[in-house]
């Protein structure tokens, strides 16, 4: 697939925003006035701002209201419904703690859940598509939960949870790669299955379907080299897992912890890109990709 900017920033910035507003919903922290609205603003930037990007990659971004009438059949729908909840409730809960230095435990709780709601939903957008094997497996919640939950816990300052969480995180990251590097060729799709003709031979196409670009070769097909995405899992790990779990065990200091944030954030964005670079879309085989 082809990794859009505005997709990679939502997925990222939207996740660990929502993961954020998850340990402000539970009360870890529970901050109050000032202190309580920074957190607040932090969240919100990231939620709602990775929420506004993913609007960049409509070919019709003034339609994006529509979103909200389809939540019956759409998963697109339904984490557009629950953002918006999500936020509403959040919004009650922290001005509570802000401007009456009062927490609505039960507000909290239920902002807490519609949060992670609203992360579940985003994955199940990916997750749901047959037609992209590495995306259709339950790894892909898992590890978006996972992501929201560590990455949150460590904009949170709750370091104590987003040492084992991290942890977690990465073995999902590790088991989401291996096991989608099998996935493809394990769903046994090929030109053959797709045409119908599997019983007549060996099926291969016979020239391109046309010589220019189009819309499902620019959107649906990506090849990316197996070294370049071996370098950017290794930069992954290193950057959004070792190197804050490494700076979280050591003394707490203030700019250490700005450091395993910066990092954690720039290795989520280089495994975010691989999410889609390394997607196989069972189209590319009518372009004799793989």
């Amino acid at each position: 697939m082809h990794p859009a900017r505005s997709v990679i920033i939502f997925t990222t910035l939207s996740g660990l925003g929502f993961g954020l507003l998850v340990w402000l919903g539970l009360g870890m922290p529970s901050p109050k006035g000032l202190v309580a609205f920074v957190f607040f603003t932090i969240a919100y930037l990231l939620a709602a701002g990775g929420l506004v990007a993913s609007t960049f990659h409509l070919g019709h971004p003034e339609r994006a209201l529509r979103a909200f009438t389809q939540w019956r059949t759409s998963w697109l729908s339904r984490e557009a419904v629950i953002s918006v909840a999500t936020l509403l409730v959040m919004a009650a809960y922290g001005a509570g703690l802000v401007f009456w230095d009062t927490r609505i435990v039960w507000l909290g709780w239920l902002g807490a859940a519609l949060s992670l709601a609203t992360v579940l939903a985003t994955s199940m957008i990916y997750a749901q598509l047959k037609t992209v094997p590495r995306w259709n497996h339950w790894t892909t919640p898992a590890l978006f939960l996972a992501l929201s939950v560590a990455g949150g816990a460590l904009l949170a300052g709750q370091l104590r949870f987003a040492l084992p969480l991290l942890a977690v995180a990465g073995g999902v990251q590790v088991v989401a790669w291996m096991t989608g590097d099998k996935r493809f060729r394990g769903r046994g799709t090929s030109v053959a299955t797709a045409t119908g003709l599997g019983g007549m031979g060996d099926i291969r196409a016979f020239e391109p379907p046309h010589t220019g670009t189009n819309y499902l070769m620019r959107e649906m097909v990506h090849v990316i080299g197996r070294k370049h995405a071996s370098r950017l899992r290794m930069l992954s790990l290193l950057l959004g897992y070792g190197l804050p779990i490494a700076l979280m065990m050591l003394p707490f200091n203030h700019w250490l912890a700005l450091l395993a944030v910066i990092a954690h954030i720039t290795g989520v964005f280089a495994s975010r890109w691989l999410f889609f670079a390394e997607a196989e879309h069972v189209v590319g085989l009518y372009y004799g990709r793989k």
